[in-house]
């Protein structure tokens, strides 16, 4: 799909950063496709579940982010940051829990930084969300 420009959209009608790059990575605890972080991409929507790792102390410098890295099945460790100045904070979050995500991927040498995992309140980014303990987090 392309835009009245010729730049490449995703199927959601948002822009691609890089042309021919797949904008939606489904990562899953049984078969993880480790392409964004092998191929160090970017701003890359991505869906997918982990485990808690490690819970981190909240970042409140900015905005205040929640933090924690959740394990992949494929061993491969996330960075989470969620903006709990725009969704609600997960209080109950305990080490081993389980985490479902939909958030955009920023690579890093240390296996990359999911954030935007809330709604865009001015409605111009996928919204994104947090699912732990059957409830989800916008």
């Amino acid at each position: 799909m392309q835009d009245g420009t010729g730049r490449a959209l995703s199927r959601w009608g948002h822009k691609v950063s890089q042309p021919g790059a797949r904008h939606m990575l489904r990562l899953r605890l049984k078969r993880f496709q480790p392409g964004a972080w092998r191929e160090q991409q970017s701003g890359v929507q991505v869906i997918g579940d982990g485990v808690v790792n490690t819970l981190l102390s909240d970042h409140n410098k900015g905005s205040g982010h929640q933090r924690f890295i959740l394990r992949l099945a494929s061993g491969q460790t996330l960075l989470f940051a969620h903006n709990i100045d725009l969704a609600p904070r997960m209080d109950a979050l305990r080490q081993g829990d389980t985490v479902g995500f939909n958030g955009v991927y920023e690579w890093n040498d240390k296996g990359g930084v999911v954030h935007w995992t809330h709604q865009d309140l001015a409605g111009r980014h996928t919204p994104g969300w947090l699912r732990h303990g059957g409830q989800i987090c916008q």
